[in-house]
């Protein structure tokens, strides 16, 4: 079972903020610069925080993952569920972002 999440970051090192991004960017779709929707099964979202693990700087850095629920069978959107925007509309699975 898949759930969503809302998964950001806050990384103080411009090397480190890279490498998060990156990892990060392989497992959802960016929202806004630190920002990103995920869809995860258990087994995916262990594997990403293991990943974050060994690259942020723990005294220094943050990342947060906010559990939105599951991902109901047969459901269009990719967008995360009560998710709403105000002004540019989502627009998933286009880049928006490019982090160099």
């Amino acid at each position: 079972m898949r759930r969503h999440y809302i998964v950001s970051y806050d990384i103080s090192d411009p090397v480190r903020l890279r490498k998060v991004h990156k990892v990060v960017r392989d497992y959802g779709e960016a929202l806004q610069l630190s920002v990103f929707a995920c869809q995860l099964h258990d087994k995916d979202r262990a594997i990403l925080e293991a990943k974050l693990r060994a690259v942020i700087h723990h005294k220094e850095d943050q990342v947060v993952f906010v559990d939105l629920g599951r991902v109901k069978e047969g459901e269009e959107s990719d967008c995360p569920p009560g998710t709403t925007a105000i002004g540019r509309p989502l627009e998933l699975g286009r880049v928006r972002v490019v982090v160099v």
